[in-house]
């Protein structure tokens, strides 16, 4: 049964669909009434979701990577429930916190296949069978790491960077068929995404999202977690007609993180603004009240 019916006829296509941000995305849009093919290779986690939903979501073993596996997912889309109106690019990891001078190239290469080739194929696949349906829309998973340094490791954050003028390019080439493309650009969302880049396990992983949920909360300005659910209610914008006038462009959802510097919304961090006059916290307070 769909909460208020923003997808009601829709069909959509999950990558990474099966765990963090995709299977929130998963989850709220077959409650908001679409088909959904989840497209992961978390294959046990996908026989789950199979029997969750009624025969509204579907999983298709997908490694994006693979671009023949795309074509599949995308096919699969066609296939069981009829076309193709929503594609969100999710699926990706985070990498090894490498720096300029200790980058691998094969983990370079790795990390733009991954998260920048796979979202351009997964472009490639659904935009003729968006076409067929009279339009449609595409988001892709991008990062505050590819509008600041410091959120991730390098090829990680360039490869996320791509991701957001990618989006804007290609929202320009598909807006003749009517394809709308954006980008979302999470902050610190408690999924097993830290975990994986850390080498863990997935029940590992799980565990240091767990762990993320309890702690983000301090980071930003916005005093709670970053939960999946939070970046899947942007999706869901983005993917339903409540966006049409949007594409191009993409949506920060960082409970605030990116705004500045910490001083520039907790009183009790040092401001720059001390070092540099050469005053205490406290005298500096007191001149900015006068």
């Amino acid at each position: 049964m769909s909460m208020t019916g923003r997808l009601d006829g829709k069909i959509a296509l999950i990558t990474g669909g099966c765990s963090g941000i995709g299977l929130g995305t998963v989850e709220l849009f077959a409650a908001e009434g679409a088909s959904v093919i989840a497209a992961d290779v978390q294959d046990e986690k996908g026989a789950v979701l199979d029997g969750r939903f009624g025969g509204r979501v579907r999983y298709v073993h997908c490694d994006v990577t693979v671009e023949a596996d795309i074509a599949a997912a995308c096919a699969a889309a066609k296939e069981a429930f009829g076309g193709l109106d929503i594609l969100f690019n999710n699926a990706g990891r985070s990498g090894l916190f490498e720096s300029v001078e200790t980058i691998d190239a094969k983990d370079w290469d790795a990390a733009f296949a991954l998260l920048v080739r796979a979202p351009a194929l997964g472009m490639k696949h659904a935009a003729p069978l968006m076409a067929e349906r009279g339009g449609g829309s595409i988001i892709n998973t991008a990062s505050i790491a590819g509008l600041q340094a410091g959120w991730g490791p390098l090829a990680y954050s360039a490869a996320k960077a791509a991701v957001i003028h990618m989006s804007r390019c290609a929202a320009a080439e598909l807006s003749p068929r009517k394809i709308r493309v954006n980008a979302v650009c999470p902050g610190l969302i408690a999924t097993s995404i830290f975990g994986t880049a850390l080498g863990m396990s997935r029940a590992g992983a799980d565990q240091m999202a767990a762990q993320v949920a309890q702690n983000a909360a301090i980071a930003q300005p916005i005093p709670k977690a970053g939960l999946p659910a939070d970046i899947a209610a942007a999706v869901l914008y983005l993917a339903s007609d409540d966006s049409l006038f949007v594409s191009g462009t993409h949506i920060v959802v960082d409970g605030g993180i990116t705004v500045g510097s910490r001083h520039a919304w907790d009183p009790a961090a040092a401001s720059p603004f001390a070092a540099i006059f050469g005053v205490s916290q406290e005298e500096l307070r007191e001149t900015l009240a006068r």
